[in-house]
């Protein structure tokens, strides 16, 4: 059985079968990028340790995951005192490890190039992002500061991916309060889309934990409601707390 474990191929065969179960060969083959002979050839091993077993229905074969050997070693090497405390730890790497992600669409009467130069351009950024302008360049690697009046950061970012003007992918290390420089880097993504005489502007803002402090995320709405202001009317949003760092 360890034997079996030991591959992250059979694994990840196993993390499948746990989220659907009683799966064909063939659908397990469209998850792995690999031949059917190699997926059955791992299939194979797992059964052999006995942590998948097989079922006939019909003409198909049907593999289901069997948590009995893993139990047993479980059983085995965790006793009963230290049952709670394996079970606590566990559930505290699970919560840990465990992110959440915000998407927002918005529709914008403009193109694909007016809509990536307003949000790359540090002065039209700081037209509806609170008062705040990015500066630094905009090539994946580079390093940016958020900042209000030149020298007040906000926070800092790593562009990880630049697809002018379709695509931009960065870092973000919100500073603006103590609370949220504790959520530590999270990850930005920006999608434009031509529709029409318009875009649309899809934004997800992912890598964050579950439960992260809603003021790294609460602001987007603001952003994307000033973004289409400024571009369609040339005019500043002015609802409480757009212009907060002005």
């Amino acid at each position: 059985m360890f034997r079996a474990l030991a591959d992250p191929t059979r694994r990840a065969l196993l993390d499948e079968l746990f989220r659907s179960d009683g799966q064909t060969l063939s659908a397990l083959e469209e998850r792995f990028a690999m031949t059917r002979f190699g997926v059955m050839k791992h299939l194979r091993l797992l059964e052999n340790a006995g942590l998948v077993v097989t079922r006939r229905s019909g003409r198909e074969k049907l593999h289901f995951l069997n948590p009995v050997p893993i139990r047993l070693v479980h059983d085995r090497w965790v006793s009963k005192y230290a049952e709670p405390w394996v079970a606590g730890l566990s559930d505290l790497k699970h919560d840990l490890e465990k992110t959440m992600e915000k998407v927002f669409e918005i529709y914008i009467r403009t193109t694909p190039e007016a809509l990536w130069e307003a949000i790359t351009n540090p002065e039209q950024r700081a037209k509806y992002n609170f008062g705040a302008a990015v500066y630094g360049d905009w090539t994946p690697g580079s390093h940016q500061e958020t900042r209000a009046k030149a020298d007040f950061v906000l926070g800092e970012s790593e562009v990880l991916e630049a697809e002018p003007p379709l695509r931009l992918v960065h870092t973000m290390l919100a500073k603006f309060s103590p609370e949220a420089e504790a959520e530590g880097t999270t990850r930005v993504t920006w999608e434009i889309e031509p529709v029409g005489d318009s875009c649309r502007l899809l934004l997800t803002h992912d890598q964050m934990r579950e439960g992260a402090n809603s003021q790294i995320y609460g602001g987007w709405p603001m952003i994307l409601s000033g973004l289409k202001t400024w571009l369609e009317s040339g005019e500043m949003l002015t609802t409480p707390g757009s212009l907060a760092y002005t």
